[in-house]
């Protein structure tokens, strides 16, 4: 496994190590906030990497959107046939190129570097406080950088210790204070896609819908019972890479919305106003259902002259 992993080791590492020359003459390169700096910027290199899965997320989910007729034509058409009916949906997303896993694909990505990560950290951990070295250095987090990178505090918990590994009362809140910080942030991403960013959908029987419900409780459950055995440093990473998915989700729901769903009927009614037509809002029963056009008067009509 040395073979795959080394190289992950030397990516995360190098990353890191990377961001914390170039902030060392500005914040010293023994201060906390460097090296947490430093994490949040491996972050952004990262997820930078994944844009393109995530464009391929947006469009797979946009996919399966458009299907939900045929795909309740198969539920209705096999609802005695389990079997048959999972062979007939599988065929039918072989046949328009898509995934209804699709929205997991960028935590899966990272799932590599989040690994890595966690044994960069778990490794900066085994340097004590009497300056003896750890058993084994990860990539190029050795020598001087793990020296400093062990003493390295984030509001006063060592970014290398964990929750469960630590009697510290300040690991204990701090640590508490980012898992929450991470599952509130997974909940409210997953909110936000399926308050604004899905067609309206009848949610009886509805497999995308029922799927998107679970991730919305699921994941952020994972997060919290798993958080106590992560590193803060891993906590800082996930907390920063949660609030980077939630913006620029944000910001194709608000540019690029799904035809159909909340955010697109109100980017409609935006450019009608704009254009001077106004639509009638159907949460404002106030809005009259006319157009009105601006900057034009009524021609004046010619009368027929009579005949001699």
């Amino acid at each position: 496994m040395g073979f795959i992993l080394n190289p992950l080791y030397n990516l995360v590492s190098g990353i890191i190590v990377l961001f914390h020359n170039l902030l060392s003459p500005l914040l010293g390169k023994d201060s906390g906030v460097t090296w947490s700096l430093s994490i949040m910027g491996l972050v952004v290199v990262i997820r930078i990497v994944l844009i393109p899965l995530f464009v391929k997320q947006i469009k797979s989910q946009r996919a399966l959107t458009a299907l939900q007729p045929q795909m309740k034509e198969i539920q209705k058409k096999y609802k005695d046939d389990r079997q048959k009916q999972s062979e007939e949906m599988m065929k039918l997303y072989k046949e328009h190129k898509t995934n209804p896993l699709a929205s997991c694909f960028p935590i899966l990505a990272q799932a590599p570097i989040f690994f890595a990560l966690f044994t960069v950290l778990n490794g900066i951990a085994a340097k004590t406080d009497a300056g003896v070295s750890a058993p084994i250095a990860r990539g190029f987090l050795k020598g001087d950088y793990l020296t400093s990178a062990a003493q390295a505090e984030f509001f006063g918990a060592k970014i290398s210790q964990t929750f469960l590994g630590s009697d510290d009362i300040k690991v204990k809140i701090v640590t508490v204070f980012l898992i929450f910080l991470m599952s509130a942030t997974t909940f409210t991403t997953q909110r936000q896609l399926m308050t604004k960013g899905m067609p309206k959908m009848d949610s009886k029987n509805n497999m995308m819908l029922q799927q998107q419900k679970i991730m919305l409780y699921l994941f952020p459950l994972i997060f919290a019972i798993s958080g106590v055995n992560f590193p803060v440093g891993v906590l800082i990473y996930w907390s920063t890479t949660n609030f980077w998915t939630w913006g620029q989700q944000y910001y194709v729901i608000k540019r690029n919305p799904t035809p159909g769903s909340p955010a697109f009927e109100e980017l409609e009614r935006k450019r009608a106003k704009k254009s001077g037509v106004v639509e009638p809002d159907p949460n404002d029963p106030a809005t009259p259902p006319i157009e009105e056009i601006k900057g034009q008067r009524e021609q004046p009509k010619k009368k027929k002259k009579k005949k001699k």
